[in-house]
């Protein structure tokens, strides 16, 4: 197991674990979680806990042309009842995410300290949101990192029903205009591949991130 010091630097991906921990330690700079992200590795940790960085040997993702809409989600979408946003509201969409409580979770990985850093990331155009508004209430959405050609998916939450699968199917299509190869979900769930989400090789994944990479 590779314990990280000050420096920048991530071993590579191949040397994780058999869960798919990479590396134990560090910090959540903005210049640390960009280099994670650009090398297929993300963090997941508990509050008591060191930070811990995964890079899982299948990874969650969704190719666009994959992305299931159901006959009763295209209903939700044709009546307008909700109004979608890109990037206006990061911090409180981060809070609420990390607030919300999930069925079947005791607690949430996203700490104080992440969501500071990753608003730090947002201030740097790095990581972004998208907004679910209901009568000018935020119901719904999701955050995650910009790669540019790869949307690293973080978390999403929903107040009202179908409000996060609206925020996830907008950002789908909005990628998939804007030609980007895969939104990343990370791990498995029912929710996601109730989408459309698959799982791939970690080889794979990397594959992909690696294209365009500057």
């Amino acid at each position: 197991m590779y314990f990280l010091t000050s420096a920048l630097y991530f071993p590579p991906v191949e040397e994780a674990s058999i869960e798919g921990i990479v590396a134990i330690g560090g910090d959540l700079s903005p210049e640390r979680l960009l280099l994670a992200y650009k090398s297929g590795i993300f963090p997941w940790f508990d509050e008591d806990e060191p930070i811990l960085w995964w890079s899982p040997p299948e990874r969650m993702v969704l190719f666009f042309e994959d992305l299931k809409i159901s006959k009763s989600m295209r209903n939700v979408l044709n009546q307008n009842k909700f109004k979608v946003t890109f990037n206006t509201a990061f911090r409180e969409v981060i809070t609420n995410c990390k607030k919300i409580v999930r069925k079947d979770q005791p607690g949430t990985w996203i700490t104080d300290e992440m969501v500071e850093a990753y608003c730090k990331l947002n201030e740097l155009g790095v990581a972004k949101s998208v907004e679910v508004w209901q009568e000018g209430e935020l119901v719904g959405g999701l955050y995650g990192v910009d790669l540019g050609h790869v949307f690293c998916g973080e978390s999403m939450f929903s107040k009202a029903s179908n409000a996060s699968k609206v925020a996830f199917i907008h950002l789908a299509k909005q990628l998939e205009r804007a030609n980007y190869r895969i939104l990343d979900c990370q791990v498995y769930n029912e929710h996601l591949a109730s989408l459309g989400c698959v799982e791939i090789e970690r080889d794979d994944f990397m594959m992909i991130l690696k294209t365009n990479i500057d």
